[in-house]
């Protein structure tokens, strides 16, 4: 009975650590994930505030915002690139 214990706890405290790990990284990644997003959001209201005066204005939404805190300024200088040719 004892030995079935141990090998109880050892196989309990064997999951925790593994489920750890998985949350540690998906929490990881999330916190990445909104900074990046937040990153984008300044990016774009930054260029939407100096582009503004020039008529150039980019619509912030979730598409957008995720595009330009992925790629920084890259993607927000593509956003600016297709508002100018497809609007």
């Amino acid at each position: 009975m004892e030995l079935k214990l141990i090998f109880l706890i050892c196989l309990g405290l064997l999951g925790l650590f593994l489920m750890g790990g998985v949350l540690y990284r998906f929490f990881k990644l999330s916190l990445k994930l909104v900074l990046c997003i937040l990153v984008g959001g300044i990016l774009l209201l930054l260029f939407n505030t100096i582009l503004g005066q020039l008529g150039l204005k980019i619509a912030v939404n979730p598409v957008t915002l995720l595009t330009a805190g992925l790629l920084q300024v890259p993607g927000v200088l593509l956003l600016i690139l297709l508002h100018y040719f497809f609007v």
